[in-house]
């Protein structure tokens, strides 16, 4: 009878038709999906309600794949559980369940798909969990962007957020129930909002509430509030009698007696009449910071270059103040200056044996911290200053490819000289015989000895005059003969063996 009221009540007439709000579409979709045969053997046991259906369509495909197979069928989601319905001749199979209510280590994120295993279209959801061996991911096929990937994206992670509320906060009984309606409710809203074809890009969980605090900042604050709100909610049912709490609130919504009594506060929802709740200024707090955060990435986005060369012309114009003291570290211990590198090795000296390493780490950071407060002050109000950067030559195509090819040589060098380091530790952990296996164990008992019995402070001094002398006149025929037998020493250790064997493929294409 409710229903059909708000159907006459909210109905209005377009050119002698009289059509239905997309809020109304929206609540009656969900209801006869709900009141269908789909999955009736599976929603019976908890009760799950039908919030989106997609694949029925030959236009619209749904595509899972698992492995190296790929099947077309039909995805629903209920507000307890994702199913997929593999699609046969006339039929479908027997639905997969994917959980979303109970607590699996679920992980839900956007992917790519392409052909032969390929990473080519962001048109996917990869559904992760304790109780599959590998990954699913589902696909949404269009010809032009992933609107429909990211629709189903938010509205899955939507329920998954908010089983992890509930558990995480201990809800049950009817607050739990209300507090899975509140999810069903911002997946309807935003349903109905796709029914007037509104463009809404990337933002749809700013009409969901448990994924939208999972992006804001602060958004644990508000759900750590709403729990609050939920449990005094249920201290205040369980203190007071249901019945006249009941009656007196119909009353009340009557207009036939006071809605507030002496002492007591009139809540509508979370939201307390007559004053600010817990709940608001959660939300107010953090809405502000969110529009800081917008107004930093916005920044963040404008600053963003194209090309790799410009790139590193970027990093090398902020690294600059880096790589000048690393060049001063170097000349002052190369020796090259003497006076200037006696200096510095005489005055850290002294500051190692005093003790006062830490006083001087300590004088860094207030030096840091009070330049940028005098900078804030003599700043304020202006523009931040552009870092400019000369932007180098332009590349064509063929320049950028083997510039990207080169890169990629470099890289697959580093990792081969890296795994050729650990193959050498490896045989020398092992203790495979050799005189390079001797000579580390020697070394290594040596260090033990030496961090045992002699001072930090010591040690810390006869390391720092190892690195600052070494370059010395007095030293450097010595160290150039250490580090001659050093290299000798590292290249007479073997390396690990490797046995590359390929993986047995066991999995059919279907």
């Amino acid at each position: 009878m409710m229903v059909a009221w708000c159907e006459r009540a909210s109905s209005r007439v377009v050119k002698g038709f009289r059509v239905a709000p997309p809020s109304l579409r929206a609540v009656k979709k969900m209801k006869t999906q709900s009141e269908s045969s789909l999955l009736s053997n599976f929603r019976s046991q908890r009760g799950e309600r039908i919030l989106e259906v997609d694949g029925t369509l030959t236009t619209q495909p749904v595509l899972e794949h698992v492995g190296i197979s790929t099947w077309p069928g039909r995805l629903i989601l209920t507000d307890h559980a994702l199913y997929f319905e593999a699609l046969r001749v006339v039929t479908y199979d027997k639905p997969k369940v994917y959980e979303l209510a109970e607590d699996l280590k679920q992980v839900v994120k956007p992917e790519l798909t392409g052909p032969w295993g390929s990473r080519l279209f962001d048109k996917a959801v990869m559904y992760k969990s304790t109780t599959l061996t590998e990954p699913v991911i589902i696909e949404f096929p269009e010809l032009a962007g992933h609107s429909r990937r990211d629709y189903w994206l938010a509205i899955i992670s939507e329920v998954l957020y908010a089983h992890r509320f509930v558990r995480k906060f201990d809800i049950s009984g009817i607050d739990k129930e209300e507090t899975i309606l509140k999810a069903v409710l911002g997946i309807m809203r935003l349903q109905a909002i796709e029914e007037l074809h509104f463009e809404v890009p990337n933002r749809y969980e700013s009409l969901l509430l448990f994924s939208q605090c999972d992006k804001l900042p602060g958004g644990d604050v508000i759900l750590e509030t709403l729990a609050s709100s939920i449990a005094s909610r249920t201290s205040d049912r369980t203190n007071q009698p249901g019945t006249s709490r009941g009656m007196h609130a119909v009353l009340s919504n009557l207009g036939m007696v006071s809605p507030v009594n002496s002492g007591e506060r009139l809540f509508v929802g979370e939201i307390v009449v007559g004053e600010i709740s817990a709940l608001q200024k959660a939300v107010t707090d953090s809405m502000n910071n969110y529009k800081k955060v917008e107004l930093a990435q916005a920044s963040v986005d404008g600053v963003k270059v194209d090309g790799l060369d410009t790139n590193l012309a970027v990093m090398k114009e902020l690294l600059s103040p880096v790589s000048e003291l690393w060049r001063v570290l170097l000349l002052l211990t190369s020796w090259d200056e003497p006076m200037k590198s006696m200096l510095f090795c005489f005055l850290f000296s002294y500051i190692i044996i005093r003790g006062w390493v830490i006083y001087f780490i300590v004088t860094v950071l207030l030096f840091s911290a009070t330049f940028m407060f005098l900078t804030r002050l003599t700043n304020q109000g202006k523009q931040m200053s552009e870092v400019k950067v000369v932007s180098p030559p332009p590349l064509n195509t063929m320049e950028q490819l083997l510039a990207v090819q080169n890169a990629i040589s470099k890289i697959e060098e580093l990792v081969q000289d890296a795994n050729i380091v650990l193959l050498k530790i490896r045989a020398l952990l092992l203790a495979f015989p050799s005189q390079a296996t001797d000579r580390a164990i020697l070394a290594l008992v040596l260090m033990a000895l030496s961090l045992a019995i002699v001072p930090t402070k010591v040690l810390l001094l006869l390391v720092f005059l190892e690195v600052s002398t070494n370059n010395s006149p007095l030293r450097r025929a010595s160290t150039e003969r250490c580090t001659r037998r050093l290299r000798e020493w590292w290249f007479s250790i073997p390396a690990a063996p490797v046995v590359v064997e390929k993986e047995k493929e066991d999995k059919k294409t279907r």
